[in-house]
């Protein structure tokens, strides 16, 4: 007799959630890479996925698209390894790498929004005068 509780027509294992093996990779190192060298294509290097980590050097990201992107997925715990599974260290990890991050992009936007106002008052930056051509 046999112990198997499922109908005779379905396959053993359909229906049930898949197992999901977690990565040897450090989502914090893949996060930290995708972020600051992710235009190089060093996260997914580090992943493992020599291919489209080659595709991605070659493009400087994508022109800063496959960049964004993979950010993103990494961000939202979504990104996998070569064998397809997940990071480890995700779950306690993620709010500090969204706190970081969205501080970085604020950091950037500001300093951006800085640099266009200053570049239209050329005499109030640079407020030392060894530092104004003559």
């Amino acid at each position: 007799m046999s112990t198997n509780t499922a109908p005779p027509h379905v396959p053993a294992g359909v229906g049930a959630p898949p197992q999901t093996a977690m990565s040897d990779r450090s989502f914090i190192a893949t996060w930290m890479f995708a972020w600051l060298l992710g235009f190089l294509g060093v996260d997914r290097f580090y992943l493992g996925k020599i291919g489209t980590g080659i595709l991605k050097l070659l493009t400087v990201g994508g022109f800063g698209v496959w960049w964004l992107i993979d950010l993103i997925l990494t961000l939202a715990g979504v990104q996998r390894d070569k064998e397809g599974r997940l990071l480890p260290d995700f779950e306690e990890h993620k709010m500090i790498a969204w706190i970081i991050t969205a501080a970085g992009f604020g950091l950037w936007l500001f300093t951006a929004a800085i640099s266009r106002v200053m570049a239209y008052i050329p005499d109030v930056w640079p407020m030392m005068p060894w530092w104004q051509l003559q």
